[in-house]
């Protein structure tokens, strides 16, 4: 006899990508484990124009609610500030490259490109960092998958994008990355380069599995920098940058904060202890809300 697990993501390559790491991350846990990915159609698939993560989450959660799948698997940068109320998130892989990096054409590296040169993104942490770093480049709105956005840089007048280097590696097309903008100066999205894996709460079950994969230092920095943005009211949307770090049993959590003026607002903190990690981000996040802009 043996148990089964339903692992419920969207249907786009990277998506697929990051539930087959979960797949296989459980399945190596067990023999008697059978795990089925389970391809979902959310609102922000219908809709390719989506402005909000949450149009891609909500729709996986809500069949997981439903008891469709058993687990839920979101590129964890991409949560809701506050997790629905019968959702809970069981466990993190271990974080991948956490930075962004730049796809160019004809240039190697960000201080390379010429004034009024065009790069492509869609994130207002970006943005602001690219006023900040580069005030003479022209940041572009590109949406879209992984795939479709540097289909598009071949296709557009775009002179590059700004994209998370793990997307990039799992998808194994680390060979395309130009540039890694370094995180000490250009700090990520608060969880990228996390995958998440929900269940709904009280299926112990599904919950146990999960746990077996869990890397608990991932867990720790994850759970800091969002806590982070749940202290400052916001999303995905916030203009904000944040990584957590651990050494040596301790976790440090930097994050950077953009107001409605352009002006950064930069903020660190550290805890003997990783257990500490939620509590850091929600001092951090207190420290930061006063700069905290309207949002968009």
């Amino acid at each position: 006899m043996s148990d089964r697990l339903r692992i419920g993501t969207r249907g786009s390559p990277l998506a697929l990508a990051q539930a087959e790491l979960v797949r296989r991350a459980l399945q190596r846990t067990g023999p008697e484990l059978t795990c089925e990915i389970v391809r979902l159609r959310t609102a922000g698939d219908r809709a390719p124009r989506a402005l909000r993560a949450l149009d891609f989450t909500d729709g996986i959660d809500a069949r997981l609610e439903a008891g469709e799948v058993d687990l839920a698997v979101h590129s964890a940068k991409d949560l809701p500030a506050e997790p629905v109320r019968s959702v809970v998130t069981a466990a993190y892989l271990r974080r991948e490259d956490p930075r962004d990096c730049l796809v160019l054409r004809g240039a190697r590296r960000l201080r390379d490109l010429p004034a009024g040169a065009r790069l492509g993104s869609s994130s207002r942490r970006r943005e602001s960092l690219l006023r900040f770093r580069r005030p003479d480049l022209v940041l572009v709105p590109i949406r879209g998958n992984i795939d479709t956005r540097i289909a598009r840089l071949g296709t557009t007048e775009l002179d590059g994008i700004i994209l998370a280097a793990a997307g990039l590696r799992r998808m194994g097309w680390e060979d395309r990355i130009s540039e890694h903008l370094p995180a000490r100066w250009w700090l990520p999205a608060p969880g990228q380069g996390a995958i998440a894996i929900e269940c709904r709460r009280g299926d112990r079950f599904a919950a146990g599995c999960a746990r077996r994969i869990d890397h608990a230092p991932t867990h720790a920095a994850v759970s800091a920098e969002r806590a982070a943005v749940r202290a400052l009211g916001g999303g995905c949307d916030l203009p904000l940058g944040a990584l957590a770090r651990t050494r040596a049993g301790r976790i440090r959590l930097d994050a950077i904060l953009f107001s409605s003026d352009g002006a950064p607002h930069a903020a660190s903190r550290e805890s003997a202890d990783l257990r500490g990690g939620e509590r850091l981000g929600r001092l951090l996040g207190k420290e930061l809300r006063p700069f905290a802009p309207s949002p968009a």
